[in-house]
């Protein structure tokens, strides 16, 4: 299981305290495109066309995390 795997997992079991790194990470992993220039969001982008705006402040709030650990696992499941 890679570094990606595991913090999706942990994301999953404990959505409080992740830094906005850390979901860049999984998204990459997971071919989602992600940008966030000079903006207090970070925007995540699935192959679909739906997007996922974040707010980058630390630490993210849980609701922001569970919506990314289910926008991650749509695209997970679509893709397989």
């Amino acid at each position: 299981m890679n570094t990606a795997a595991k913090l999706l997992d942990a994301m999953r079991a404990n959505p409080r305290d992740w830094r906005i790194e850390q979901l860049q990470t999984v998204a990459r992993q997971h071919s989602i495109l992600w940008r966030q220039q000079g903006t207090s969001h970070c925007y995540f982008k699935r192959s679909d066309g739906a997007t996922l705006a974040v707010p980058a402040q630390r630490p993210i709030k849980p609701i922001y995390i569970r919506q990314f650990v289910e926008f991650v696992k749509v695209e997970f499941v679509k893709g397989a």
